[in-house]
């Protein structure tokens, strides 16, 4: 394997593993959910969750360094902040479950041909 592609390899695997540090938090998680709706401001997630301001961004700032969210800014007012699902890193988290469902699955098939061979010669 060559460098280059050990390299593109621990990269993912850095970014699966912030993602799911990210969304091992329950609260994170609704905070996602919420934000399949649509884009929302910082302020108004706080109020619809009923968090201080401090700990809402506490939470964006967790989705962010996941990479499970992206902040800009709204034109016309710098103090608001709009945060919105990244898709891309949802793709990764996707292939990384689909890897796993798919070498379960082949477990479970081989599991199921042993059983059904047994079941047979002990007939």
């Amino acid at each position: 394997m060559t460098a280059r592609v050990q390299a593109q390899k621990t990269g993912r695997a850095a970014e699966l593993d912030a993602a799911l540090a990210a969304l091992a938090d329950p609260a994170r998680r609704a905070l996602v959910e919420r934000l399949r709706k649509g884009p929302a401001r910082a302020g108004d997630l706080a109020r619809e969750f009923a968090l201080s301001a401090p700990r809402m961004s506490q939470q964006l700032r967790a989705l962010r360094r996941g990479g499970l969210v992206e902040e800009t800014g709204v034109e016309g007012d710098a103090r608001v902040r709009l945060y919105r699902l990244r898709p891309e890193r949802f793709t990764i988290l996707r292939g990384w479950a689909e890897n796993i469902e798919s070498f379960w699955a082949g477990e479970l098939a081989a599991f199921k041909r042993y059983a059904e061979r047994r079941a047979r010669e002990r007939r």
